[in-house]
């Protein structure tokens, strides 16, 4: 398996940062890259015609991001490109547009479907980051393909703007695109883990009306009000401000599922909130916050998680995936979580990866995978011989 990695601003020579990358002759390449290459007039499709005049013959995958990550840096306002050379590995490639939140598990299950094959290993997938249900988008896929299939990646970002994000595929650039990648064959060995590090505060509050990812009422009062009290001056910033303070799900007896689900709007007309993920009416929410030193420490815990199911001794491709949230929280030391997390898995280890509005991965090896919020995200790809 050979990996070449390179990252440009906007107005760099993208041609000759790419040709390195393309000397490999790569079968997948990911990209990872800030809203102004896509915002700008003409740029979607200006980046779309470089990336495949650079790569003609490879899969492409990635979206708009909150940051972007390379090696162990972190990088704003870049464009980040990972080429990867299979010795053994198929790559297969599917894509749909998202018609609206409501159709997020259709869209899912038709790219599960298109993917599905005997010697299916892992898939990679990345979906707007908002106007999307996430939890339904991977239920659509496991149904599909399966409980025990490994499903990783996440939503686009928009830099916290939360207004328009952009996925990339091999049919090109889309702000309603669903895109996935199919890693098939005997020789890929698939590593995943995930971590949070925040804690929780407050009472537990019950769901009493929600509708998918739509959070109506807590304890029968109109859902954002409640959340509002709870903010005090930091509800003036909503939605970006609720990056700072998620919901963590709870069961019907209080006890703790694994699971955070963060704002991505609000609607001031009926009172409700806008989740990256599903909740259930029914259940209980509580808020957290975090800490910096917590939030490190749970980018370790998640590359630990990693490692103890697969290190690889030769080249890999790490793939992270960490919450905005997170990046706000940690501010001028969120690249102390990436050094974390390569301090852990490695000098094989070539990580790639971006600031996402919602994360996929797995809950554990052989477990059904989920939509997670505020956490670090891993995924190890590498081939045996």
């Amino acid at each position: 398996m050979q990996i070449k990695q390179a990252s440009f601003k906007p107005g760099d020579d993208i041609a000759a940062a790419l040709a390195p990358l393309s000397a490999i002759a790569p079968q997948l390449v990911l990209v990872f890259a800030a809203p102004q290459f896509f915002s700008a007039e003409g740029g979607p499709e200006r980046l779309a015609a470089q990336l495949s005049t650079a790569f003609p013959a490879a899969q492409l995958l990635g979206c708009s991001t909150a940051g972007e990550i390379a090696g162990a840096c972190v990088q704003e306002d870049t464009a980040v490109v990972t080429a990867l050379h299979f010795k053994h590995a198929r790559v297969l490639s599917a894509a749909t547009e998202l018609t609206g939140m409501e159709a997020s598990y259709a869209a899912g299950q038709k790219v599960g479907k298109a993917l599905a094959s005997p010697d299916l290993r892992g898939v990679l997938v990345f979906a707007p980051g908002v106007a999307v249900n996430g939890s339904a988008l991977v239920a659509g896929m496991t149904a599909a393909l399966g409980s025990s299939l490994p499903i990783m990646g996440g939503l686009a970002g928009d830099n916290g703007a939360f207004q328009q994000t952009w996925t990339i595929g091999s049919k090109g650039i889309s702000p309603r695109g669903v895109v996935a990648v199919g890693l098939a064959g005997d020789q890929l060995k698939i590593g995943h883990g995930f971590f949070g590090g925040w804690r929780a505060f407050g009472p537990a509050r019950c769901v009493t009306r929600c509708e998918g990812n739509l959070l109506y009422e807590l304890d029968n009062e109109p859902a954002l009000e409640v959340y509002k009290r709870y903010l005090g001056d930091y509800a003036r910033d909503l939605p970006a401000s609720g990056l700072l303070f998620p919901f963590e799900m709870l069961g019907d007896d209080l006890s703790e599922v694994g699971l955070i689900r963060t704002i991505l709007g609000v609607d001031e007309a009926n009172g409700s909130l806008l989740l990256a993920g599903a909740i259930h009416q029914g259940g209980f929410l509580r808020l957290m916050q975090a800490s910096t030193d917590a939030l490190i420490d749970g980018a370790e815990v998640a590359a630990e998680k990693t490692v103890s199911m697969q290190q690889p001794a030769s080249d890999h491709l790490a793939l992270l995936v960490s919450c905005v949230g997170r990046k706000l929280v940690m501010g001028d030391r969120v690249e102390e979580e990436i050094e974390a997390v390569s301090a852990v898995l490695g000098k094989h280890a070539s990580a790639t990866g971006f600031y996402s509005y919602g994360e996929i991965t797995p809950f554990a090896p052989g477990v059904a995978c989920e939509v997670h919020n505020q956490t670090m995200t891993i995924t190890t790809i590498s081939e045996t011989e």
